[in-house]
């Protein structure tokens, strides 16, 4: 067997489908971490990593959903761990594949560390917005070593736009902060994880006033995101401009929108649980979609490439990757 696997490789196709799996897996993950807070589950197993003292998780709704996330996330485990070790098994082997694939372990169990002290401490406002971050953190690995899977070191040009690049760079702590406080309102608002009457203690600073001040916030950041990734898209638009990340930011701006809808939508019922459970999940692909947008507008050109692009346009490559979308897909 320990022959067999020496012998054992990976093509960079495939690599590029195992880290794919992996980064599927840790968006679907957050998608069910947010049913199960949003459902009251948080506490439908008391103890860890069992549930009342036993392997099965008793036939009961809530227990059901908390122990599905907890199988879940072994799926989540066996595939990161699948990215961490085939990274060594890729030919030709890339150093920072590997590097970047064996933090995605080291999330995950961190997760699950701070997924059991979430649980002893009755669903902690702080440690569960904790959670959520360190799930964003894991997507920013996993994404980063998808995007890397996908291209040879130097097949993709670096763009001779600089200020374009980081107008893009820019949108990356608006949207991280719009994600934060849209943590901090759920953790304010009646979905904070009570189950079945149990106090769970929400997010308070303002008493009664907190959740609607932090929606006030959330609501003004999001806005202020959008608008500025807005301009950025008429700046990468304009002549001479680097355009190959115009289409993923056209698609963070369409799920800008579509959440803006929701997040009315949901004020306007008062905060149905499943209508902001899809607003935490086009959260998700919005923020996946921005490191697509980050990654897409690539790495800066050093000035004297970018002046002579400038002087001989021809030696700007227009191949189809440089929109952005992975080779096999733009007709490599």
């Amino acid at each position: 067997m320990l022959a067999r696997f020496r012998n054992f490789y990976l093509t960079p196709r495939q690599y590029f489908i195992v880290a794919v799996i992996a980064l599927a897996a840790l968006v679907l993950i957050v998608f069910t971490g947010a049913a199960v807070r949003l459902t009251g589950s948080g506490l439908g197993c008391p103890d860890w990593p069992r549930c009342y003292g036993r392997v099965i998780a008793p036939v009961e709704f809530h227990a059901l959903i908390e122990y599905g996330n907890r199988l879940l996330t072994g799926f989540v485990g066996f595939a990161v761990i699948a990215a961490s070790v085939l990274a060594f098994r890729r030919r030709p082997f890339r150093r920072h594949l590997a590097i970047i694939g064996a933090l995605l372990p080291l999330g995950v169990i961190a997760q699950a560390i701070l997924g059991a002290i979430v649980v002893a401490s009755h669903l902690a406002p702080e440690l569960v917005i904790g959670h959520f971050i360190l799930s964003m953190l894991l997507l920013d690995a996993a994404f980063a070593l998808v995007w890397l899977a996908r291209y040879e070191s130097g097949e993709r040009r670096r763009s001779t736009d600089a200020r374009g690049v980081w107008a893009v760079r820019g949108l990356i702590p608006l949207g991280q902060l719009t994600i934060i406080l849209g943590t901090m309102t759920t953790a304010a608002g009646p979905h904070a994880g009570a189950h079945e009457g149990e106090l769970v203690q929400r997010f308070d600073f303002r008493g009664g006033e907190t959740l609607s001040w932090m929606v006030e916030r959330h609501s003004a950041m999001a806005a202020i995101f959008g608008l500025a990734a807005i301009g950025v898209l008429l700046y990468l638009r304009r002549p001479g401009g680097d355009r190959r990340a115009v289409r993923p930011l056209m698609v963070v701006l369409g799920l800008l929108a579509a959440q803006g809808l929701v997040g009315g939508l949901q004020w306007a019922l008062e905060l149905p649980a499943a209508i902001v459970w899809v607003h935490i999940a086009i959260a998700t692909l919005t923020w996946v979609a921005m490191l697509w947008t980050i990654a897409t507008a690539g790495l800066i050109a050093p000035r004297r490439a970018a002046e002579a692009s400038a002087a001989d346009p021809a030696l700007a490559d227009p191949a189809p990757a440089s929109l952005g979308a992975p080779a096999g897909i733009a007709g490599r």
